[in-house]
């Protein structure tokens, strides 16, 4: 038995304990594909597979349905794969280890991926169920969501005869989403020139920060550990005579990174005495700031002893240091129509050091596409500037709110008619697909819904149990509805 088999729905959990046993993080998504392929074989249901790895599985109505619109579920196959330090998992070629929790469900030590495994579950029950009344499903499951949308952006939609979209990647449960930011992601190439020095060898890491989604979570203060550790290196340099030796932080784009290290080259004792006390008092500072937000944060200064190493030439830090500290970050602007909005936003996620270039990637997300735009080309002025390069990939439009919805209005009546209280209807500045998926389908009517979740993106994630039962009788509802 599995060790989510006690949980109702039993259906649903079946599923999304059969999908965490599938490694699918982004890019890696091929295993997880055929095995909806393969549950769409089992039950004589038309099936497409594109070379994005997308699946596109229809199930036509039931008696008495045929005449109705059909009804697209969608959701995307792939999460994000964060893992704590000593967790052996490899995201490669492993599974999830999902365990209940009180009233929830996690994964040990690693990302659970209910963003957006929950989506996939909830949709291959749908389509299990024998006894669900239903018009024609068409069921979308997209790729590669978290690292830009390529797969949204490469799906061919000429199979679909449906015009109302039901997006299964929420959080919140009792919030419909109408809207969302669009956005796409920069990589930032900037050359490094280096040189031979010894002295003593020193580690500086920023960590346990609180992290999260970079578009959900962008405005709730959290420490970004790429930007503070920044931050620390160009004022330890006021304090004490180092080198740079490389600076490493973040794992994805879209994610606020929750840790940073640097290495240090420092020519004598007493230099390193003062970066030490420094440290000291650095920590205290953030801990005092970040008291609120990020409660386990820690600044670790660890000697290794002497070496020689090639450590950044003083023209390539001040270069580095330009863009790591002076372009922005964070949120730029709030929405001047929908109250406590996020407009525009910007999230240095990953830092690299590379033996010939630092390495930049930052989450660009707004609702306004001339704010995106400009910011874009802002940036990119900053970055040639400085002697680098920036390239963008991963652009999705902004997913309007349309004023007239009927499609939204059955589903505000119906969350009110099962659980006697009013939804809340808001755009979101987090990105989802329902933007680029309006741009292939002619008027389409869609909203986004799903359960309770905390801690996306983190290894803190988890997945209420009784949100995703109550969901999942929602989501019959709005099936089974008739026009």
């Amino acid at each position: 038995m599995g060790r989510l088999s006690d949980l109702e729905p039993k259906a649903v959990w079946k599923y999304f304990e059969e999908i965490c046993g599938i490694p699918h993080g982004s890019g890696n998504e091929k295993a997880i594909s055929d095995y909806c392929v393969a549950f769409a074989g089992e039950r004589g249901l038309k099936v497409w597979q594109d070379e994005a790895w997308n699946v596109v599985i229809v199930k036509e109505a039931v008696s008495g349905y045929e005449d109705q619109e059909p009804l697209i579920l969608q959701g995307h196959l792939d999460m994000v794969c964060e893992k704590k330090p000593d967790c052996e998992i490899d995201f490669e070629k492993d599974g999830l280890c999902p365990v209940v929790d009180g009233d929830f469900v996690c994964a040990e030590g690693t990302t659970l991926g209910g963003d957006d495994g929950i989506a996939v579950a909830y949709a291959l029950a749908a389509l299990a169920d024998e006894e669900l009344r239903h018009p024609r499903l068409e069921v979308i499951f997209t790729t590669s969501e978290e690292v830009g949308m390529d797969g949204a952006a490469a799906l061919d939609v000429s199979m679909l005869r449906g015009h109302t979209l039901l997006n299964m990647d929420s959080e919140e449960e009792g919030i419909l989403l109408a809207g969302c930011a669009g956005g796409c992601s920069a990589g930032i190439h900037l050359p490094l020139e280096r040189e031979k020095r010894s002295g003593i060898h020193a580690v500086l890491t920023l960590q346990g920060l609180t992290g999260g989604h970079s578009g959900a979570e962008i405005h709730k203060g959290r420490g970004n550990a790429n930007r503070l550790l920044s931050a620390l290196l160009e004022e330890l340099r006021e304090q004490a005579e180092y080198r740079l030796i490389s600076v490493e932080g973040g794992q994805k784009d879209n994610a606020i990174p929750r840790s940073c290290r640097a290495e240090l080259m420092f020519d004598g004792k007493a230099s390193w005495q003062k970066a030490e006390v420094y440290c000291r008092e650095a920590e205290e500072r953030l801990r005092k700031t970040y008291a609120g937000t990020d409660r386990e944060l820690r600044l670790i200064f660890v000697k290794e002893g002497k070496k020689e190493a090639e450590t950044f030439t003083e023209a390539s830090f001040a270069h580095a240091m330009a863009l790591l500290n002076r372009l922005p970050n964070g949120v730029l602007q709030m929405s001047g129509d929908i109250e406590g909005l996020v407009q525009t936003s910007l999230n240095l996620g990953i830092v690299r050091t590379e033996e010939q270039e630092l390495v930049l990637r930052y989450s660009i997300r707004s609702s306004v596409s001339a704010e995106k735009e400009a910011l874009v080309e802002q940036i990119r002025q900053s970055v040639r500037q400085e002697g680098g390069i920036m390239k963008t990939n991963g652009d999705y439009p902004a997913w309007e709110y349309r004023k007239d919805s009927p499609f939204r209005d059955d589903c505000v009546r119906i969350y009110r008619e099962l659980f006697g209280t009013e939804p809340k209807v808001e755009a979101i500045h987090a990105g989802l697909e329902c933007g680029l998926l309006a741009s292939k389908i002619p008027d389409l009517d869609a909203i986004s819904m799903g359960p309770q979740m905390y801690g996306i993106h983190t290894t803190e994630e988890k997945l209420c149990i009784a949100s995703v039962e109550r969901m999942w009788r929602y989501i019959r509802k709005i099936i089974e509805r008739r026009s």
